[in-house]
């Protein structure tokens, strides 16, 4: 699983803690949270139907951006998911950041996570959008440098390591083992020394993040709770209003226990001095009829 339903987790667990001497101040408070996670993108399609008996498959962005002072930040992370609530089945894939394709906005081609650094969330989403030729619905958008934080809030993360490695001064060995949010963040960060590369990097965010939504739904303490939602309302933006995070959660839900992933498969190649992965015309059409037929 991924990043994307994070927040839909926390709502589970608060509306696990039914309507008690909390219940309303920490509804309150998760609404007042997403209020402030809000952020305006131009969408060329109307959002789906997601309530009521007629409810329309969904597509979901999710960009780990790595913006740290000074720097405009790239979007490291991009996670798309597609969520059938009738066949209740999710689908789900990353794009490597060294993906080459045609920037929108740009005119040109490079590694599709400039799109943000170039354009901010609006260029990333119609970049992603192109490479699919699918529109994308709804979008989270997390900082990764609010990570750590999110891990301590929700009591740490459990993950089973395939490989062992040492990264920013953490040791990593193989096997299941329990992980705090600096520790998290590094393990979600190494690439280079993976044989794997993006991919590798990839399936371990998978972990921190399936582990996170595990626990965020596990949660009983008042106090982890605005622990965590003011994390999230400093450091997540998403077009989803509180009543869609609520929609999606009641209605979508369903579709966790059928997830299906896939890799992006790609060739390096340097142009002009510059690494690329470059994903041939085959496997791009493959990918895209994958995402269609789930949202279908």
């Amino acid at each position: 699983m991924k990043r994307i339903l994070l927040i839909i987790g926390i709502i589970v667990g608060i509306t696990a803690l039914g309507l008690g001497g909390y219940g309303y101040y920490l509804y309150d408070s998760a609404k007042n949270a997403v209020n402030d996670m809000q952020e305006k993108v131009e969408m060329d399609n109307p959002k789906p139907v997601i309530q009521g008996k007629d409810l329309k498959p969904i597509s979901i962005l999710l960009l780990g951006v790595d913006e740290r002072k000074g720097d405009s930040g790239r979007s490291d992370t991009m996670i798309v998911a597609s969520v059938n609530p009738n066949t209740e089945k999710m689908f789900m894939f990353s794009i490597p950041r060294d993906t080459r394709t045609e920037i929108i906005g740009r005119g040109y081609e490079d590694k599709i996570n400039h799109a943000y650094a170039f354009g901010g969330t609006q260029m990333a989403l119609d970049t992603v959008e192109k490479f699919l030729d699918s529109p994308i619905d709804y979008y989270v958008k997390v900082n990764m440098e609010s990570f750590r934080d999110i891990v301590d809030a929700v009591g740490g993360v459990e993950v089973n390591n395939p490989r062992a490695f040492e990264y920013e001064g953490n040791s990593f060995p193989v096997g299941v083992q329990e992980l705090n949010g600096k520790e998290a963040l590094s393990y979600s960060r190494m690439r280079y020394e993976d044989p794997k590369g993006d991919l590798g990097r990839n399936d371990r965010q998978r972990q921190v993040i399936t582990s996170i939504i595990d626990k965020g739904a596990r949660v009983t303490s008042i106090t982890k709770f605005d622990n965590i939602l003011s994390i999230l309302g400093d450091n997540v933006k998403t077009n989803m209003t509180f009543d869609e995070m609520k929609n999606i959660q009641k209605n979508y839900k369903n579709a966790r226990n059928q997830i299906e992933s896939t890799e992006i498969k790609s060739s390096g190649k340097k142009i002009d001095g510059v690494y690329y992965g470059i994903v041939n015309d085959t496997e791009r059409a493959r990918i895209q009829t994958l995402l269609k037929e789930n949202l279908e």
